[in-house]
């Protein structure tokens, strides 16, 4: 397994990799503080925590999400690994992978200042697809039976996230029928600050996964070789990639709550902890199973489903609707960002 000595020593006999890492920690960044909101929307919507704690436990979850995880199951990340082949010339697959980087950036930047809860996950995958198609000439430079997952994911983190979400939140007031109203409602509310925990842990184990895999490759592409063939993810680069993520999280953590928590629906706290239970096991199962997921997408979905086991018209499906085409947008255009940036860069370095 790489050392973090001998990372430094690839560093100085390739400083370009450096500017790489740069860029991949960049997007890591952008992702803890535009995807904050996933975790922490719902109990802060119902007040059942503050937003400052909440953060605070956020970026906590999000560091030993994917420590943790790394040490149970790297399936994201190898599924991520092998999704795309930037081929053998090591100079030019660093100079592509530098120009993803770069676009998914200022994608995640303009979608952070606009409120706009967008999928850094698919962000990510779009551009390194457009990236090795750009660098490999075709699509040869892209593993369609390893693809194939991030639609497997999409239609998991969609229809899981919602039915689940709908079903427990429709469960839990017959359960509670006879409960005393003011106490069941004062232990969902401690019990969606757990769901909320639950949740952030996922976000960073998933996605987390998906950069650290980014991060790896340039590093194994810099040494002219594999991921598995340097042994695996060093515990150095889990810390450093879960230290970047959170520190994201802690900047951008209050920006989206608005519009994910509390403009889309408005929830009770028995649908918040059924939202945030629905998305922590979808996003489970998708971790383990090497489905690279948006936290996004499913605890959207997860949202929605639990407001509309009450209330169908208590979901504002119009901002719903405005999510659902940022993501459409999100493959197309970063892909052809990826593709576009990649010629450039090829061309000037």
């Amino acid at each position: 397994m790489i050392t973090f000595s001998q990372f430094l020593a690839l560093v100085s006999a390739n400083p370009f990799l450096a500017l790489v890492i740069i860029l991949v920690l960049g997007t890591i960044f952008v992702n803890g503080a535009t995807d904050a909101a996933n975790a922490i929307a719902e109990p802060v919507g119902t007040r059942s925590i503050k937003v400052e704690h909440a953060v605070a436990m956020s970026v906590a979850c999000n560091f030993v999400g994917l420590v943790a995880m790394t040490m149970i199951s790297t399936a994201v990340a190898d599924t991520m690994s092998d999704m795309v082949d930037f081929g053998g010339d090591t100079h030019a697959a660093l100079i592509a992978l530098a120009a993803a980087t770069v676009g998914i950036v200022a994608w995640g930047v303009g979608a952070w200042i606009f409120g706009i809860p967008t999928s850094e996950s698919h962000a990510l995958i779009a551009g390194l697809t457009g990236a090795a198609i750009a660098v490999s000439g075709g699509v040869e430079g892209v593993n369609f039976s390893e693809w194939a997952k991030v639609i497997y994911g999409l239609v998991l983190s969609t229809v899981l996230g919602y039915l689940a979400g709908w079903a427990i939140a429709k469960i839990i007031p017959y359960a509670c029928r006879h409960a005393d109203r003011r106490r069941a409602n004062n232990f969902f509310g401690t019990m969606q600050i757990a769901g909320a925990a639950g949740v952030a842990l996922m976000h960073g184990a998933q996605d987390g996964q998906k950069f650290m895999s980014t991060a790896m490759l340039a590093i194994a592409l810099s040494a002219g070789t594999s991921i598995s063939d340097l042994g695996g993810f060093p515990l150095w680069i889990e810390v450093l990639c879960a230290g970047v993520m959170a520190l994201g999280t802690a900047v951008g953590g209050k920006r989206i709550i608005k519009k994910v928590g509390m403009e889309m629906v408005t929830l009770e706290k028995y649908q918040g902890f059924a939202a945030s239970v629905s998305a922590t096991a979808s996003l489970f199962i998708a971790t383990v199973t090497g489905l690279p997921v948006s936290t996004t997408h499913t605890k959207t979905a997860a949202i929605m489903g639990a407001g509309a086991a009450k209330d169908v018209r208590s979901v504002n499906w119009a901002i719903a609707k405005d999510m659902v085409y940022t993501w459409l947008f999100t493959f197309p255009g970063c892909g052809i960002i990826g593709f576009v940036l990649a010629k450039l860069f090829l061309l000037w370095f």
